[in-house]
Formats: structure tokens, sequence, C-alpha cells
């Protein structure tokens, strides 16, 4: 292993914090470890925000050119997901507002290797089970779509980032409370909306 290869592989062993510190002095190799950590985490979440429009390469990638542009107003105490789909909101709230009059588009189910969710179905499912639960995977995804843009990223890093409410809190700029109801609220309206699939 030479020497370049060390350096590389002590950077994959960084924190966040660590290699925001390098990004904030111009380090492009740290930023690219950013972005392999993350790029399917934002993909993913974009994707499910925008229904899988074709903005969503796009606003992925504005992402982290917007990590990239404001590294130094980074906080190392803070953490770094966090601050990261505070950006990720910003643009995707933009973007919602943008195209608000658009008809919605549902997202197609996503592999998580490379963009989204990965959909799991029990090899011993019959046909009719595995149909079953791709339609059920299709109707999440439409209710969530249908929520209030804060109520769906709220969900959104709940379900799939399994992220803190307070995380969730700091992201969206409410109070812990004020995201527990927001989330509460949203529950039930899914829970509404996937009735047929709940009795």
């Amino acid at each position: 292993m030479d020497e370049r290869d060390d350096m590389a592989s002590s950077a994959d062993k960084m924190t966040d914090a660590e290699l925001m510190q390098r990004v904030s002095a111009g380090e492009h190799s740290a930023m690219q470890i950013l972005v392999e950590r993350y790029q399917n985490i934002v993909y993913s979440t974009v994707a499910r925000m925008l229904n899988n429009s074709p903005e969503t390469d796009d606003i992925a990638q504005q992402v982290f050119i917007n990590v990239w542009k404001a590294a130094k107003s980074f906080n190392p105490e803070s953490s770094f997901s966090t601050w990261m789909f505070t950006i990720l909101k910003n643009l995707v709230f933009n973007e919602l507002r943008r195209q608000k009059r658009k008809p919605i588009v549902f997202a197609e189910e996503v592999d998580e290797n490379t963009s989204g969710d990965d959909v799991f179905i029990e090899a011993t499912l019959s046909p009719d089970s595995a149909a079953e639960y791709s339609e059920l995977e299709t109707a999440v995804n439409e209710a969530i779509a249908q929520l209030e843009p804060d109520a769906r990223l709220a969900i959104q890093l709940r379900r799939f980032q399994n992220m803190s409410y307070e995380d969730i809190a700091e992201t969206l700029g409410k109070s812990v409370s004020a995201t527990k109801s927001l989330i509460f609220r949203a529950r039930n309206e899914l829970k509404v909306s996937l009735s047929r699939f709940l009795s």
C-alpha cells in the first residue's frame, strides 16, 4: 500500500465532523468520502419526497454542492447528517413549491443499493402474496406522497433513517413536541389511507 492509499484509508475512518473540517479547508478528497457515505441516503430521500420526478438527480447533486459551498458554516459540535438533511429539506421544499401545480407521479419502487428503499419479498411467498406485498408497498409510497411536505419528510426521516425526534425537529426547524405531533398526525393520515390493508 503506497502513501496515497494510506492517506485515503485514514480519511475513510474519519468522523463526518473531521471530514467537514477538511472540506471547509477545500479538500476535495474529504468531500468525496462524504458523498460516498451519504449519496444513497440522499438520493433515496429526495426520490421519495419528489415522487421520483426527473428533478431527483439534480436536487440530490445540489445537496452535496451546497454542503461544499456552506462547509465553513458547519458547526463541528453538531450532527453532520442533521445539518445535511436541513440543506436537503430546503432544496426539496423549494422544488415542491415550484412544481406545486404539476400532477403527482408516484415513485416506482427503488433499490437501496442504487437509489432508494429495498423491497424484500420472501422467496417462500406465493405469487399472489408477492403481488399483494408489492401492492402494499406502492400504496404506502402513494399515501406518503399525499402528506404535506414537512410531514412527508418527517415520516421519511423517522421510517427510513431512524432519526431521533430531536434531530428531525432540528431539521424541520420545529420544537420536539410539534414534531412529535406532526408525526402522530401523519401516521393517523396514513392509517386512514391504508385502512383497506389494515383490516
